[in-house]
């Protein structure tokens, strides 16, 4: 006979959550948020990160004690559609985009507010707007050969690397921020402290969920005040001022003359080139 806090690992949770860009799968103590547009590597349009919201929310009522989050396909996901969320608007305002990047990371920051743990499973990739979810879920675990890191092109400031800061510090953060499309690997992830545990791509889900069923032998009640009382000594030290505050950074710069250079020359050679110009080796030419 299991204890009254228990959860059978193979009972179903109730509630059902229909969406066409991602999927709720409820297995025992852990509920899953599964982004589901493996052909676009899971990027982050705005249907799904509007599915992901309403999905989220429900399950702070229904669902099992505890949340996971993964990508179906090759990854994790890629970031945000470039074609919706980070579509170039023809007369830019500055309002209007500090507005939307602000939206963006409310979504994510209702991961840090949400009653109960979520956990985060990345494989494959992870980039750019995908990391801010790992960042504020609860527990993070990798793959150990995932690849996670910033945006392929200098297109934005402020958005990203800060709110890595408080996992792995001001250097590292920097270090990532700095060169356009810079990755670490899975174990570095958990090196540098922005993930838990990193173990093969192989393991990894049912890692997640074994260790969603031990968390879930704690009553609900329990684990909602250690989570709230955790992310209360974090926000004393301007957690939640710093993530917010990445929206006017963003918006700013992207009125700025270089980024919109950039902007104009990627249009000019097309993204694929440009990436590719980012991603060469650093010449003899470049060092003198």
């Amino acid at each position: 006979m299991t204890s009254p806090t228990e959860v059978d690992f193979a009972e179903p949770a109730q509630g059902t959550f229909e969406y066409e860009n991602l999927q709720v799968e409820h297995r025992g103590p852990i509920s899953w948020i599964v982004l589901d547009r493996p052909m676009k590597a899971n990027a982050l349009s705005d249907a799904l990160l509007d599915e992901f919201s309403d999905a989220l929310a429900g399950l702070a009522h229904e669902g099992g004690p505890v949340i996971g989050i993964r990508g179906r396909g090759r990854g994790f996901s890629a970031g945000y559609d470039i074609d919706q969320v980070g579509k170039v608007v023809s007369e830019p305002d500055p309002v209007a985009d500090r507005e939307r990047l602000a939206r963006n990371v409310n979504r994510f920051l209702a991961i840090w507010d949400h009653p109960k743990p979520v956990i985060a499973a990345v494989h494959g990739y992870c980039i750019a707007g995908a990391t801010q979810m790992c960042v504020f879920a609860d527990l993070t675990f990798v793959a150990d050969d995932a690849k996670i890191g910033e945006p392929a092109m200098p297109l934005g400031g402020g958005y990203i690397a800060p709110i890595w800061a408080p996992l792995v510090g001001p250097k590292r953060a920097k270090e990532m921020a700095f060169v356009a499309g810079n990755t670490i690997d899975g174990s570095t992830a958990v090196e540098w402290g922005w993930a838990n545990h990193a173990l093969p791509e192989r393991d990894l889900f049912t890692a997640v969920e074994t260790f969603a069923a031990k968390i879930a032998r704690t009553p609900s009640d329990v684990l909602r005040i250690k989570k709230l009382s955790i992310n209360r000594s974090m926000e004393a030290m301007g957690v939640r001022t710093a993530a917010q505050s990445g929206a006017e950074m963003d918006a700013l710069l992207h009125l700025s003359p270089s980024v919109q250079q950039i902007r104009a020359w990627i249009a000019d050679v097309g993204l694929k080139a440009a990436v590719a110009h980012y991603k060469r080796p650093v010449g003899p030419e470049e060092l003198h």
